[in-house]
């Protein structure tokens, strides 16, 4: 199964669980007492939350997706590191895509191109909260870039 239809299979099920939260809500909100009327309000929000989160997801994964087409038009090979046995990548050979990868955005912390391959090394390393924060960097960068 194609990476886009688990996606769409996936909204398809959260939409489904939204409309059944949504219609406890609207339940709660029909009922005279204050305290269940004031917790069929914060009921519905949960499913605004749900989606706005959802949403936001979609475009990073898009944005992402986009800038590394782009890459690969450009034809930047992707990191291709020595793997153990196990499948993992090998350690040493991370921190030291790392290290490069990070020289290579001091050197030029406006291009989009070494924040995308920084994101990557922290992925690559298993650290994906910085791996998130220089994706979204490089997004940034990438839109603000007259290039793209």
């Amino acid at each position: 199964m194609s990476a886009k239809r688990v996606v769409a299979l996936l909204l398809l099920a959260l939409a489904a669980y939204f409309a059944l939260i949504g219609y406890r809500g609207a339940y709660l909100l029909a009922e005279h007492s204050v305290g269940l009327k004031v917790l069929g309000v914060a009921v519905l929000v949960l499913p605004l939350i749900g989606i706005w989160v959802v949403v936001a997801e979609l475009r990073f994964g898009a944005a992402t997706a986009r800038l590394g087409r782009e890459l690969d038009a450009q034809g930047v090979p992707p990191d291709d590191l020595p793997r153990t046995a196990a499948g993992r990548i090998d350690r040493d050979a991370a921190d030291e895509l790392f290290a490069q990868r990070r020289a290579e955005v001091e050197a030029a912390p406006g291009d989009w191109r070494g924040w995308y391959r920084l994101a990557e090394a922290y992925d690559h390393a298993g650290d994906r909260k910085r791996a998130r924060a220089a994706m979204r960097t490089a997004i940034a960068a990438a839109s603000a870039s007259p290039t793209g």
